[in-house]
């Protein structure tokens, strides 16, 4: 072999290592993109789960089966088939999460079966119009909503996992079972306690037994915080809209729950 050829063969299998190694990293370049996607997706519904568990869940129900007369579910079957159609949106499902979220809702579409006739029915999340979300969490949001497409169309039948046996402590304590009112009832999607909760669509309550012993002449802390629950519009905080907070806790707490919750809060100071 004249060192010509030689030159010519050790080119032809040059190249064809060359094709061969681009072949195989191509290949692993797709797959390693899918694990990546995937991973990503997962880490938007993992992060889009406690956003709702914080925000959402007081109002649509923590597996978002929603709360009668009040927020309308979104892990059912006509969220996922009907809803677009309902309301005339021409656009993805994740589109028109992502749009609700972020500038909320003035009235609702079915006010026969939910609140919001001629009121506030879904406050604004977005921090662009001054809500408490980012683009990126309301996109996490819906990612996480989306996810329960599966369950919700009875695709996949996820077993219930048994319900948590609370501590002596907390249902000894009226402070620690108010505690676990305040966080069952959703309050902490609007309302923010240090260390416990950090909504911030409704006024904080980290000192409100001290703030709420001001607030009305002749009205002890008690007496407010309890009124404030019951009648939410009955006391207004310059800076956040009237209609927003559920008007029917008197219905969903007993005396119990609602003792407890109000000694939860005037321990906030």
């Amino acid at each position: 072999m004249t060192r010509l050829q030689l030159e010519i063969a050790l080119g032809t299998i040059l190249v064809l290592g060359t094709t061969i190694i681009l072949i195989i990293f191509g290949f692993s370049e797709n797959r390693r993109m899918t694990r990546f996607e995937e991973a990503q997706q997962a880490h938007a519904i993992e992060v889009g789960a406690d956003l709702y568990e914080i925000n959402c869940s007081g109002c649509h129900g923590l597996k978002g089966e929603g709360i009668e007369g009040l927020c309308p579910p979104l892990n059912d079957r006509h969220f996922f088939t009907d809803r677009l159609e309902e309301v005339g949106w021409t656009g993805t499902l994740e589109d028109y999460i992502i749009a609700t979220v972020s500038s909320g809702r003035l009235t609702s579409t079915r006010p026969e079966h939910y609140a919001g006739q001629g009121k506030p029915a879904m406050p604004a999340w977005s921090e662009d119009l001054g809500g408490p979300l980012r683009r990126d969490q309301i996109g996490n949001l819906a990612a996480f909503i989306l996810n329960w497409e599966a369950t919700a169309l009875e695709q996949v039948v996820i077993e219930e996992l048994p319900t948590p046996t609370p501590s002596a402590e907390e249902l000894e304590d009226p402070v620690a079972r108010g505690r676990l009112v305040f966080l069952d009832m959703g309050c902490g999607a609007c309302h923010a306690i240090d260390g416990v909760s950090t909504g911030t669509v409704g006024p904080g309550l980290s000192d409100i037994a001290e703030v709420a012993a001001t607030r009305v002449e002749g009205m002890t802390a008690e007496e407010y915080i309890r009124e404030s629950i019951l009648m939410p519009n009955a006391h207004i905080v310059e800076g956040f809209p009237e209609n927003v907070m559920p008007q029917n806790f008197d219905e969903r707490l007993n005396q119990e729950q609602l003792s407890d919750l109000v000694t939860f809060l005037l321990a906030q100071q």
